[in-house]
């Protein structure tokens, strides 16, 4: 069985004076993500790898992760950076087998669509947000159109 995690990155700042990619967390988007990874700790959804977008919000969320669920620093993948569904989903369909349970740190809209083209779920996926999808599958190949199942949905506002 597969398990992946998909993080929405928390609140970054909208202030001007920053391209879009060295936007960072505001101090509510630090708390927000310490707050999750205190969720996931607490419930055992520990992943064993976590994958990030190499923008400034997104290792940020992902640094946050790694350091109170014990990780080491997350794999950066340029390509989930203003990745759409199909994109993310070769990314999935592409991680390394050895590893079970990975937690994928990722940019809005493509979160949302590839957890809605996962599982068939629609949800809102706001800034921090986490869902949990397993797949009844040994290989991350097989993630494809429905064969997930949504078993775990957190925000920080839940």
């Amino acid at each position: 069985m597969k398990k992946l995690l998909l993080v929405r990155h928390a609140k970054a700042t909208h202030e001007t004076g920053f391209v879009d990619f060295e936007r960072p967390l505001k101090p509510s988007g630090l708390q927000d993500a310490a707050i999750m990874a205190g969720r996931l700790k607490e419930t055992g959804h520990v992943p064993q790898l976590l994958v990030a977008s190499p923008a400034l919000r997104t290792l940020s969320t992902a640094n946050v992760l790694s350091q109170h669920l014990e990780l080491p620093a997350a794999e950066e993948i340029l390509g989930i950076y203003d990745a759409g569904q199909n994109q993310l989903v070769d990314i999935i369909s592409g991680l390394n087998d050895a590893y079970d349970f990975i937690g994928l740190v990722g940019h809005n809209p493509g979160i949302g669509q590839v957890l809605y083209y996962l599982t068939g779920e629609i949800r809102d996926v706001p800034p921090g947000a986490v869902a949990l999808i397993e797949f009844n599958t040994n290989t991350w190949a097989a993630a494809g159109s429905k064969t997930g199942k949504l078993v775990y949905y957190d925000t920080p506002k839940d």
